[in-house]
């Protein structure tokens, strides 16, 4: 089995995860609305019987080197797209039984109760509301790819690039450093960090810095995962 989830991304305005995830050991394929992720799949399913078909031929003419075409572990959907919303969507990925257990995570503004009773309802596995901050989403992905018995080559259940575990030691946050970090956490940016600790927006920068170095990491996402990890935050 691939030590990397495939992961089918179906948003109309995909480019922030279509970038950060892969950074994390996510496989990420992206569709724009509702009908290009259903054409994608359909596509994906054709291969697969195709791939599956000449693999029996193989095997029964004598043939060695059988491959596979590994399908999607996850999907993360959109419920606000033009031509097909997510609700359409999901709708119609649960009517195919090829795929009824894959893991489906919605993506929504929608905040009401009644929005993720129904999602819930229609066959999602997760409803996550935006504005979300990456290590919630990550979090949910790493527990529905578990709860699916994904597992990488190492029969490990999260990709090793969402391990920060290094040689180097690491530094002991302040407490305004930490501070910093839980609110980096909750989503907020270094303006409203700073106004939220009544300092300039610089020192909210220098801090980050700080935090970096001790951390040995290079970015604020990879600082919240490790400080989440050790929890320091």
């Amino acid at each position: 089995m691939s030590s990397i989830a495939k992961i089918l991304l179906v948003d109309d305005n995909p480019k922030y995860l279509k970038d950060v995830l892969p950074t994390y050991g996510y496989d990420i394929t992206v569709a724009t609305d509702g009908i290009h992720a259903l054409k994608v799949l359909g596509n994906h399913e054709n291969q697969m019987r195709s791939v599956s078909d000449k693999s029996k031929q193989r095997r029964e003419g004598g043939g060695v080197g059988d491959f596979e075409l590994i399908p999607f572990d996850l999907i993360l959907l959109d419920v606000m797209m033009p031509n097909m919303d997510g609700w359409a969507t999901l709708k119609a990925i649960r009517e195919n039984n090829d795929r009824k257990t894959i893991p489906i995570i919605m993506l929504t503004a929608q905040d009401k109760e009644q929005h993720q009773i129904s999602g819930l309802k229609f066959g999602a596995d997760d409803y996550i509301v935006k504005p979300f901050t990456l290590p919630n989403l990550l979090a949910r992905i790493e527990a529905l790819l578990r709860r699916s018995n994904w597992k990488t080559e190492n029969n490990q259940s999260i990709p090793a690039s969402l391990s920060f575990a290094s040689d180097e030691p690491i530094d002991t946050l302040t407490t305004r450093e930490t501070e910093v970090l839980s609110l980096v956490a909750q989503g907020s940016n270094n303006q409203e960090i700073a106004e939220k600790l009544f300092v300039r927006e610089v020192t909210i920068k220098t801090h980050l810095n700080n935090i970096f170095k001790k951390l040995n990491v290079s970015n604020r996402t990879q600082a919240v995962l490790l400080a989440m990890q050790l929890k320091i935050i």
